[in-house]
């Protein structure tokens, strides 16, 4: 089963130095084993865009979609069993320390 982690922290963020080695590690651990099949953080929300399709329009909005002070600053896509390996997996996530990772599991019919 795929699952993905959304990588989120409120807004301002800066990671400190110390992390970088942490998350690193882990990223490399985790791809070695198989478990993360790919993965990176995003760019600042305020580059985003958001948009949606209305009797045939498109309507672009900027920025994302929700205005709060957490927001999605990476992702994860990896490979587990079940939801519970995932959550194990998440918990090992050097940013569940700084942030939130919200765990979901990719729908495949």
């Amino acid at each position: 089963m795929q699952f993905i982690f959304f990588v989120c922290h409120e807004e301002p963020f800066t990671p400190p130095e110390e992390l970088q080695p942490d998350v690193r590690a882990w990223v490399d651990e985790t791809t070695r084993s198989g478990k993360r099949l790919t993965g990176d953080r995003l760019r600042p929300p305020e580059e985003a865009r958001t948009l949606r399709v209305r009797d045939g329009r498109m309507v672009i909005q900027d920025g994302p979609f929700a205005q709060t002070k957490v927001k999605i600053g990476g992702y994860d896509l990896v490979e587990c069993e079940n939801m519970d390996e995932a959550v194990a997996m998440a918990a090992q996530h050097p940013m569940a320390k700084l942030g939130t990772i919200e765990v979901r599991q990719v729908w495949k019919p």
